[in-house]
C-alpha cells in the first residue's frame, strides 16, 4: 500500500530514430517521421515506421499522456462513490451521454497519486490520504500513449467536505452517487458496467475485499 498553448497546424516534431524489441516478438520497428496534426488539449500525431524487413507504415497516433483514476468506497457503509458526466464521444456515436465512472483526469507531470487525490476533490469534494495502488495501465496502446495509474481509496462519510462537480471553468457538470458495493457488484457481474477503468477496478476491490459484498 502506498500513502503516497500551443501552435496548430503540421510540422516535424521528431526526427530522432526509435527501436523497439519485444522479447515474444523480435522484430525491431524503427520510427523514421513524427508530424503533429494537431496541438492543443491533446497532440494528434502520425508517425512513419520502418520494420526490419524495410517496409513503411503509417501510424495514427493520439499523444494523450498521463492519467489517474480511483474508486473510493467506505467499508462501514459498504457503498462505492461514483460519478457521472455528460461524453461527448458518446453523444456523437448516439450514445446515452453519461454513464457510471470512476473519479478520474490527467496527471501530465504531476504525481500520480498526488493527481488521483485532487480529482476526487475536484470532481466529488473527497479528502483522500491513503490509496491502494492497483495497476498503471494502457487501455488502448493501439492508438493512445495515455498510460492509466488506478488506484482504490477507503474513505469515511466525514471525508466529504467540498461539493464536487468539476473544476471551476471547465463545465464539467459532474453529478456524484454513492452506490452500495452489492448493487455495483450486480452491475460488474451482469456486464452494466461499460467504462472499462471503472469495471477493473471494482473487479480489483471484489478480489481483496471480498468481505464487504457480503
Amino acid at each position: 500500500m502506498q500513502t503516497v498553448p500551443a501552435a496548430r497546424g503540421s510540422a516535424i516534431v521528431r526526427r530522432t530514430p526509435y527501436f523497439c524489441i519485444d522479447p515474444l516478438f523480435p522484430m525491431p520497428y524503427r520510427v523514421t517521421d513524427v508530424r503533429t496534426i494537431f496541438d492543443g488539449w491533446t497532440k494528434f500525431l502520425t508517425a512513419r515506421l520502418r520494420t526490419a524487413a524495410g517496409i513503411e507504415v503509417e501510424r495514427v497516433i493520439l499523444d494523450h499522456g498521463r492519467a489517474a483514476a480511483v474508486l473510493p468506497y467506505d467499508p462501514q457503509r459498504r457503498v462505492a462513490l461514483l460519478v457521472t458526466q455528460p461524453r461527448a464521444p458518446l453523444l456523437y456515436l448516439g450514445e446515452a451521454a453519461e454513464m457510471l465512472e470512476v473519479i478520474a483526469g490527467r496527471a501530465g507531470d504531476e504525481d500520480a497519486a498526488a493527481a488521483a487525490r485532487r480529482e476526487a476533490m475536484e470532481e466529488a469534494g473527497l479528502n483522500l490520504r491513503d490509496l491502494e495502488e492497483v495497476a498503471d495501465c494502457w487501455p488502448t496502446p493501439g492508438i493512445s500513449t495515455e498510460r492509466v495509474a488506478l488506484f482504490l481509496a477507503s474513505y469515511a462519510e466525514t471525508d466529504r467536505i467540498g461539493s464536487g462537480g468539476g473544476a471551476d471553468g471547465e463545465h464539467e457538470d459532474i453529478s456524484i452517487t454513492e452506490m452500495p458495493l452489492r448493487e455495483l457488484e450486480k452491475l460488474a457481474k451482469d456486464g452494466k458496467l461499460a467504462d472499462m477503468k471503472t469495471l477493473v477496478l471494482v473487479q480489483a476491490l471484489l478480489l481483496r475485499r471480498p468481505d464487504l459484498f457480503v
